[in-house]
């Protein structure tokens, strides 16, 4: 799966417990009708590849869902989801594609010519 817009926030990698567990987490907002802002979390080495990135830049991250079970003491079992980056990759702007020839202007299109009652075709619509 994956999750395509510009980069809203990019926080600062988190170490957690004696084992270093490390955290990251960037904020992606879509480009849509209604953008929605989609907080993915970097663990590990994955941390590393958000160095190179910026807020603002438009970006495509490759994405894991994950859900995990938690039993509560009062034995009362909760449901977690977290979104996982495992690559990302900047966008470019789009621009003209080269291999597309230019719009000739509106002027360079001849009108047709009058359709008389005569000019029919076997169509039968």
């Amino acid at each position: 799966m994956e999750v395509q817009g510009r980069i809203k926030v990019i926080g600062e990698t988190q170490t957690f417990g004696s084992n270093g567990f490390r955290k990251r987490e960037v904020v992606v907002t879509t480009e849509e009708q209604y953008p929605q802002h989609i907080m993915v979390e970097f663990v590990q080495d994955k941390t590393d590849l958000l160095n190179s990135y910026q807020v603002g830049q438009q970006v495509k991250v490759n994405i894991n869902l994950r859900g995990r079970e938690w039993v509560n003491p009062q034995g009362e079992t909760k449901y977690f989801n977290s979104i996982q980056g495992w690559r990302i990759e900047a966008l470019q702007a789009e621009t003209a594609s080269p291999e597309m020839p230019p719009v000739p202007p509106t002027d360079a299109f001849e009108p047709a010519g009058d359709l008389n009652d005569g000019d029919h075709d076997d169509l039968p619509f």
